[in-house]
């Protein structure tokens, strides 16, 4: 037996043992918290009305979040008070470390109800998620599933109700403590950050559309700084051939990604998690939305004071898919196809440069 599969063998028989066991005497405190998924970064960085929402009704509390290891960097500021562990289910020495903490009062499960038996395996008492995850197994060690909304709301805001108890303050920026970082050479101010990568070639604006967009903020005297993963260096070039603007693809991890949005005057970027940090840094951000649904990302009462805006065509004949986490939810429109299911991005390409700009436009005018 492999070392993974050894790992969730003993998951399951904790998971088991535990819930045969009882779980300990209920005491209606709420001394010790867990926050657990596998989220990527963009959901990540969602769950924080969530966080907000523990922490306001629950001050003493010890909240303990999971995180995969690339972003634990940047809760080291400790916002809100939490404590962050490092997960993934690929490295089964960061799951045998979560067997050793402490049980907890309750657990939060976000997005895949798997990790339900990761809660039980870890002493939780009690346990929380989203009703309709499947297969069954995956609920079956969920004391109390909560259905997602019908009415159009932000994902956030619908992950916030699986904690009871009054809303969250909205965010406050002093919250979220910046995280230290290595130096780097950061752009001249102003600048704007142009972060040209994405999870999907779905996701992708059109390059000749950046290099337009880049040649205008240039014209309002910004310089701009290209983003983007390892992977998106090439696709920076494909932009910019001339090397004409800084490219900061691949060069810095999440901690200096922080750091260089924070100084932005301006972040566009699609749908993606970086997207979503330019709210928590509270840079001025556009985001283009062409699969993913801007409805679901929107700020919500929590981010209400994020200078944000969403950019794309709403409807779009073939965002019509309807799950969220394998959840039918009959309000969702997005797409989730493959570049084989799709050849080309139509829904990026319908979105003009000029509803970039105007978008642009509002929120200096805002920020003045």
């Amino acid at each position: 037996m492999g070392e993974r599969s050894a790992t969730r063998a003993l998951l399951v028989r904790r998971a088991l043992a535990h819930r045969l066991s009882g779980r300990g005497a209920a005491t209606g405190r709420m001394d010790r918290i867990l926050v657990a998924h596998r989220l990527l970064l963009g959901d990540t960085l969602m769950l924080t009305p969530l966080i907000a929402k523990l922490r306001a009704n629950h001050p003493a509390a010890e909240i303990v979040l999971l995180a995969a290891p690339a972003f634990v960097p940047m809760y080291a500021g400790r916002p809100y008070g939490l404590t962050v562990l490092p997960f993934t289910p690929f490295d089964s020495g960061t799951s045998r470390a979560l067997l050793e903490q402490e049980p907890f009062d309750l657990a939060v499960v976000v997005g895949d109800n798997r990790y339900s038996w990761l809660a039980a395996a870890m002493r939780a008492r009690q346990i929380v998620g989203h009703d309709g995850d499947s297969p069954w197994t995956r609920n079956w060690l969920v004391d109390d599933l909560r259905r997602y909304d019908d009415r159009p709301r932000p994902w956030g805001d619908m992950v916030a109700d699986l904690a009871d108890g009054s809303p969250p303050p909205p965010y406050a920026r002093a919250q979220w403590p910046a995280p230290p970082a290595a130096p780097f050479s950061a752009p001249r101010v102003p600048y704007a950050v142009l972060h040209v990568g994405a999870s999907s070639a779905l996701k992708r604006w059109p390059a000749a559309r950046w290099m337009e967009l880049a040649s205008h903020l240039e014209g309002l005297g910004m310089a701009v700084a290209w983003s983007g993963d390892a992977n998106d260096a090439a696709l920076v070039h494909s932009i910019d051939t001339a090397g004409r603007f800084t490219s900061y693809a691949g060069k810095l991890d999440l901690a200096q990604m922080w750091h260089l949005l924070a100084g932005a005057a301006l972040l566009v970027a699609p749908d993606t998690g970086i997207a979503h940090l330019g709210r928590v840094v509270t840079t001025p951000t556009v985001a283009l939305f062409g699969p993913g649904s801007a409805t679901l990302c929107a700020p919500g009462a929590f981010w209400a004071a994020a200078p944000w805006r969403a950019v794309g065509l709403d409807p779009f004949p073939c965002r019509d898919q309807r799950l969220l986490f394998r959840r039918h939810v009959d309000w969702v429109r997005r797409c989730a196809r493959t570049t084989e299911e799709c050849a080309e991005p139509r829904c990026m390409n319908a979105i003009a440069l000029a509803d970039v700009t105007t978008a642009i436009d509002d929120l200096l005018r805002q920020k003045a």
